[in-house]
């Protein structure tokens, strides 16, 4: 992982995904965790915006 642009945020960025797969586990489907992600992010004080479909 030294090759990483960014490290810190990076690991910021996958601690919120480990986080939240642990509290919910698995089964939900993807907006579930999408939601759950953008309120993890945001309590860590990680701007995000939600990309458009």
């Amino acid at each position: 992982m030294s090759d990483l642009l960014f490290p810190a945020e990076s690991y910021q960025i996958a601690g919120a995904c480990f986080e939240v797969y642990n509290e919910m586990g698995c089964g939900f489907l993807e907006a579930v965790y999408q939601e759950s992600l953008e309120y993890e992010f945001s309590a860590r004080g990680i701007h995000s915006r939600q990309s458009r479909r």
